[in-house]
């Protein structure tokens, strides 16, 4: 009787010990978009989110907006893969919180400086956003210290150069923020 016992407990332990030991935790199971260990990621998630909370009522649903490359502080006319990859992430995430993100890449009557992205200075903005119908364009800066980079995002009204919504927030340059930086 015993021994049945012991069986049965042993059967019903099992699954839950074999699930223990899984390396992923089921939260995660086929989930691509899991950024919890990616801090970069989820920094420039949520400046986004800090960008959709100002703009909630401010924009019309129906027209786009538009990202320009963040650029280098110290000099507008250039970027670095971070930069375009900020772009690239907030951009998403404005996309995924319900607005209408125009993909300028795929647009060739944008200006694209060899490996630099969508640079726009401000008086192109105006034009570009006109020619796209766009409501409002997200543009944005970084700057690098020896050990941060302090990211500054704003949403601009192209047609008054009002900023509608602005955020800024620093990372620390780390390995992947270091490479990154590098000048292609």
């Amino acid at each position: 009787m015993l021994t049945k016992s012991l069986a049965r407990a042993g059967v019903l332990v099992l699954p839950l010990l074999l699930a223990a030991c899984s390396s992923t935790p089921k939260s995660e199971e086929g989930n691509y978009s899991t950024i919890s260990s990616n801090q970069f990621i989820n920094a420039n998630y949520k400046a986004a989110d800090a960008l959709l909370q100002q703009l909630s009522g401010k924009l019309v649903a129906d027209k786009p907006l538009i990202v320009a490359t963040m650029v280098n502080i110290d000099a507008l006319d250039q970027t670095t893969t971070l930069g375009r990859l900020v772009s690239e992430q907030v951009s998403t995430r404005m996309a995924q919180g319900g607005l209408s993100m125009l993909e300028m890449k795929l647009r060739n009557s944008v200006y694209l400086k060899r490996n630099q992205g969508e640079l726009m200075l401000t008086r192109e903005i105006g034009e570009v956003a006109t020619s796209h119908n766009a409501q409002a364009i997200v543009v944005g800066s970084y700057a690098e210290t020896s050990d941060m980079v302090f990211i500054n995002i704003k949403v601009i009204q192209p047609n008054t150069n009002f900023v509608l919504a602005g955020t800024d927030y620093v990372l620390a340059k780390e390995a992947i923020v270091r490479s990154m930086l590098q000048r292609n």
